[in-house]
């Protein structure tokens, strides 16, 4: 979430959670009914307590770029102990054939934080896309019109019934264009791609977290007049004048956070969001941060998520995960159980958690594996695993999870896959043209 409940220890929630209140209004839950998450295969209390996971999969085709995307997302409210009614302040869309374009596609994942942050995060979903989707410069700028509609968003937000003086959202979004992905982030969501290097599958960072930690932006809002302070910092117990807090990975306890002068508020965690005015008068702004990256036969997925996924789970890690599974949302699913798992291992409640994993595949490899398949199956032999398959763009499949980390990734054969390696790519087919709020998804 970002906001002063979050990346905290439980000492640091109670003191400062009269700014940041969880929401009391009942908002109907993505996914209600269906079985929630088991972890570990135990039946606690706190597992037990999860919320259903709302997602779905689905895929599209760019034909200018001659690929072919297949996607599957997941959300999950988080586990708060004291707070069981609160609502999943996550929201996420899926909008292909984007402006009635067959070769462009929206991805985004919306983390809401404060007492109206399910609300602000909803808002932001909506009105983003509606904005963006009406801006005739999407072809020609796609910086400048993102930059457009995420102010505009930001505008509509305060200008709404929704009091979000201390209130919002971030937003990370990714909109595949031809063959290149515009990426604009707000706040401290992330995206990354698993990019194929030659004998592994390496993360690369589409976006960059928008916090105290990063020097440019710390130096930012201090210029508009925020103190940057911990809470330990806030409460004196450690000096006020000492203004480095470590590396965001490897940081310990409560990060630096941005305070009015004379107050003890917003207390935010990120220097950029939607909504947040009261945040605003000392740097905190909805201008996004725009990354284009050209589409490579190397890029086999990308992966948009809240910072519930990423507070234990580094970026390199999640890549590994999406690489271990052929289906996108058995991936979203090992990614979301493994994050739940680490948060109630370190604290006694989880983020609400939201994840989107996007696989790029080749159409004319596709098609050609496709028709070999049906080959294969038609003349009464006994099943093989395609053998032409291209090393930058196959994925590995469950049964293939021993192969030896190094370089920092997972080291995947780029030679044909034997018997015990049951390398595959999954068929996917075109798609109808749809554009679904998967936060509204209800599998009953």
């Amino acid at each position: 979430m970002g906001c002063v409940q979050s990346k905290c220890c439980r000492r640091c929630a109670r003191l400062f959670c009269c700014h940041y209140q969880p929401s009391s209004l009942s908002t109907e839950d993505a996914g209600e009914g269906a079985d929630s998450f088991r972890i570990h295969g135990t039946d606690s209390p706190q597992r037990r307590a999860l919320s259903s996971a709302g997602g779905s999969l689905g895929s599209a085709t760019v034909p200018s770029a001659g690929l072919c995307l297949r996607y599957a997302s997941l959300t999950q409210r988080g586990y708060y102990p004291d707070s069981p009614d609160r609502a999943n302040q996550d929201s996420f869309c899926v909008s292909t054939n984007f402006q009635a374009n067959p070769d462009r596609h929206f991805f985004g994942v919306f983390d809401g934080h404060g007492q109206f942050g399910a609300q602000c995060s909803d808002f932001v979903r909506d009105k983003l896309a509606d904005i963006l989707a009406s801006d005739a410069r999407l072809s020609e700028d796609p910086i400048k019109a993102y930059q457009s509609a995420f102010l505009a968003t930001n505008s509509s937000l305060h200008d709404s019934e929704i009091d979000d003086s201390m209130s919002g959202t971030t937003a990370i979004t990714v909109l595949i264009s031809g063959g290149a992905l515009y990426v604009a982030n707000v706040g401290d969501s992330r995206a990354v791609a698993g990019v194929w290097n030659g004998n592994c599958v390496a993360a690369e960072d589409l976006s960059s977290d928008q916090t105290p930690y990063r020097k440019d932006e710390y130096e930012r809002v201090r210029l508009c007049g925020a103190r940057v302070l911990c809470v330990d910092q806030v409460e004196g117990l450690m000096d006020p004048d000492i203004q480095s807090w470590g590396d965001e990975e490897d940081g310990d306890g409560d990060p630096p956070r941005l305070w009015v002068q004379n107050g003890m508020y917003p207390g935010t965690a990120f220097t950029r969001s939607v909504g947040d005015s009261t945040a605003e008068s000392i740097g905190v702004i909805a201008i996004p941060e725009v990354k284009t990256v050209k589409i490579t036969p190397n890029h086999l997925f990308f992966v948009v998520a809240s910072d519930g996924i990423f507070e234990f789970l580094s970026s390199q890690a999640v890549v590994d995960m999406v690489s271990r599974f052929v289906d996108p949302q058995d991936a979203c699913s090992a990614i979301a159980a493994e994050s739940y798992k680490l948060w109630l291992e370190h604290e006694n409640r989880t983020d609400d958690i939201t994840v989107i994993v996007v696989q790029i595949k080749d159409m004319v490899a596709l098609k050609a594996e496709a028709t070999n398949e049906e080959t294969i199956h038609t003349s009464n032999s006994i099943p093989l695993s395609p053998v032409k398959v291209k090393a930058q763009r196959h994925i590995v499949s469950q049964s293939d999870t021993n192969h030896p980390i190094k370089g920092g990734c997972l080291e995947l054969q780029s030679g044909p896959p034997d018997s015990s390696a049951n390398l595959s790519l999954a068929y996917v087919a075109r798609s109808p043209t749809h554009s679904v709020h998967l936060n509204e998804i209800n599998p009953d």
